[in-house]
C-alpha cells in the first residue's frame, strides 16, 4: 500500500518497520513544510501520523481507510528534525478499530494521534 501512496513518498516518508497492528514511519521536515511561524505546519506532522496509522491498519489484509482521527500537538517541529511516527492498533471490531500514533523527535513527543478506522466491503 505504501509504495503506491504518492503522497507519503513525494514528502519523504519512508517505512522504518511494520507488523500485524503496528507501523513506524519517519519522514524530515524540508523547507517547504516550514509555515509562516519558522515551525512545521501542523498539517504535515498529521499527515506523517495518518501515514503510520494507514500502515498499521491495513496490515491485516483487508482494504482499510480512515473513519476519523484527532490530534494533539505537544511540541512544535522545525526544519530539518526528522520525525517518527508509531502507530498502535488499541482495538479492532467488526469492521473498526481503533490506533493510537505517537510522534517523537529523537525522544521528544511532538504530537498524539487517535485514528479510528473502517475496513471497506
Amino acid at each position: 500500500m505504501l509504495a503506491d501512496d504518492r503522497a507519503s513518498g513525494a514528502l519523504g516518508i519512508t517505512l522504518r518497520s511494520a507488523g500485524l497492528g503496528w507501523a513506524e514511519v519517519t519522514m524530515p521536515v524540508t523547507e517547504n513544510m516550514v509555515n509562516g511561524h519558522d515551525i512545521g505546519h501542523g498539517g504535515y506532522v498529521f499527515l506523517l501520523a495518518d501515514t503510520a496509522f494507514a500502515c498499521a491498519c491495513n496490515s491485516h489484509g483487508p482494504v482499510t481507510v480512515a473513519a476519523g482521527a484527532d490530534i494533539t500537538f505537544v511540541a512544535p517541529v522545525r526544519l530539518g528534525d526528522v520525525l517518527v511516527a508509531r502507530a498502535e492498533e488499541r482495538t479492532r471490531y467488526g469492521r473498526s478499530g481503533i490506533y493510537d500514533v505517537t510522534v517523537t523527535r529523537g525522544t521528544e513527543v511532538v504530537a498524539e494521534f487517535r485514528g479510528r478506522s473502517r475496513i471497506l466491503r
